[in-house]
């Protein structure tokens, strides 16, 4: 963060990030209270304590609310400098980080400098660290905006999720562009309904700059949650929009497609597949038209553009083909395994499991939809947590009754026996993790990688 004399300082409202001569700020969540950690804070080398009670052996001060105190702060001291940036938002339950990164690279690959915030880390010319989070606390967050804008950055752009929404860990920023994905069965644990959790996301578009722009995806049916009249809405889609799709065609690869925007139509033809990434696509020329790039430049960077880390990651073996998707809900596993088929024939194998400490609702309901798009499939763990792996297993074949799976807790071991049953021509899908490089197992973090335990299986193969 930034003085007037334009040094960094640092605030931090988490103990276990304390430096020393940073300044601890303690706020009360709904678990935790950090009036609980003030004193650690000050073992780790805290010079300055805001706290709304108590006396301590360094500079303290005590305020009403410690929250409304960081806001104020925050928006007085920083906001002048990211009102010189650009800040797009973008949530939904899909979609988000694939769209956020095509924008980033996009952006930077048409001279004008841009950073991304968001599940796969944040990254300014290039991967700078990874993330604990999709969208890090409001600290760290004006931390990592703060060093966009030292970096010469014109446009951030940042994953936004309904937990980061609810907790207010953006309720100082005002965004200039604000896009909406799609709304899917996700997070239940946490919000309960579906109508919460829509409400939860549709708070980023009541923190749009006047003069800032809604873009929503109008195919979806929670489209009109987001529709708010004080906003200038633009639509994309297949139905009729501001950006509508007019046709397709893909193979494996890559898509091309059509799009009308004003009378103009813009033919892509990029390396990414699937249905659902030609929506990806079309939010990012959205961004890229509205931001008042002409349409031959966006046709042209999307040539160069990939899907990024762990999103669709093709594997070639033999004549086979291995996925590697971070897909974990009922709605993005369909749309990565449909879109697949549409383009490779061959038996459909997958390898996946559930998250552990987390909507249990969806479990059963992905068991059934791995269940009827492929000819057979493997549950493994997939970040259990503290949760017991058996009883998440129990929760996905809650009423199922099959004979064309089996259950391998090992996940190296169940990728091995995936590629085991690969023939000629067959499609292998190892889903849930994709980028990460963990696995969390109650509260320890295991290294661990989808994509390069594959390789691994296959380069014993080849011994």
């Amino acid at each position: 963060m930034r003085k007037e004399d334009d040094k960094m300082i640092n605030i931090q409202s988490d103990s276990r990030k304390i430096k020393k001569g940073d300044i601890f700020i303690a706020l009360r969540g709904i678990s935790s209270d950090g009036h609980d950690y003030i004193n650690k804070a000050i073992e780790l080398g805290a010079s300055k304590i805001i706290c709304e009670e108590g006396n301590f052996s360094v500079d303290t001060l005590v305020v009403p609310d410690t929250r409304e105190y960081l806001n104020n702060y925050l928006k007085l001291e920083y906001n002048k400098y990211l009102e010189k940036m650009n800040i797009i938002g973008i949530t939904g339950t899909n979609g988000k980080t694939t769209t956020a990164y095509l924008i980033y690279d996009a952006l930077n690959k048409l001279g004008h400098k841009a950073a991304y915030i968001g599940t796969i880390g944040f990254y300014l010319d290039k991967k700078v660290c990874d993330l604990p989070n999709t969208t890090v606390d409001i600290c760290d967050m004006y931390n990592l905006l703060m060093e966009a804008y030292d970096s010469g950055c014109k446009t951030v752009i940042l994953e936004v999720s309904s937990h980061a929404l609810c907790m207010g860990r953006i309720e100082t920023l005002l965004f200039d562009y604000a896009i909406f994905t799609n709304l899917t069965q996700d997070h239940l644990d946490y919000h309960k309904t579906m109508d919460n959790y829509a409400k939860a996301k549709q708070i980023l578009f009541k923190q749009i700059k006047s003069g800032g722009k809604a873009i929503i995806n109008i195919d979806d049916p929670y489209k009109d949650t987001f529709m708010l009249e004080q906003n200038n809405n633009i639509t994309y889609g297949f139905n009729s929009s501001d950006y509508m799709v007019t046709d397709y065609t893909m193979d494996i690869k890559g898509t091309n497609f059509n799009l009308m925007h004003n009378d103009s139509l813009y033919k892509i033809k990029s390396n990414l597949i699937g249905k659902y990434n030609i929506y990806n696509m079309t939010a990012m020329i959205s961004v890229l038209s509205e931001l008042g790039f002409d349409k031959t430049s966006i046709e042209n960077v999307i040539l160069s553009l990939h899907a990024p880390v762990g999103r669709l990651d093709l594997v070639h073996y033999k004549d086979n083909t291995i996925v590697i998707d971070y897909a974990h809900t009922p709605d993005a596993i369909t749309k990565v395994i449909t879109s697949i088929k549409e383009v490779i024939d061959g038996k459909i194998y997958v390898v996946f499991g559930c998250t552990g400490d987390r909507d249990r609702l969806k479990r059963p309901i992905m068991t059934k939809i791995v269940d009827s798009l492929s000819d057979y499939f493997i549950i493994t763990n997939d970040d259990p947590h503290t949760e017991d792996p058996s009883l998440i297993v129990k929760d996905m074949l809650e009423g199922f009754v099959s004979n064309k799976y089996e259950v391998c807790l090992d996940r190296g071991e169940a990728i091995k026996k995936g590629i085991d049953k690969l023939n000629s021509g067959d499609v292998l899908f190892i889903l849930g993790k994709g980028h990460e490089e963990f696995m969390v197992i109650g509260k320890d973090k295991i290294p661990f990688n989808d994509k390069k335990t594959v390789l691994e299986c296959i380069k014993e193969k080849e011994i």
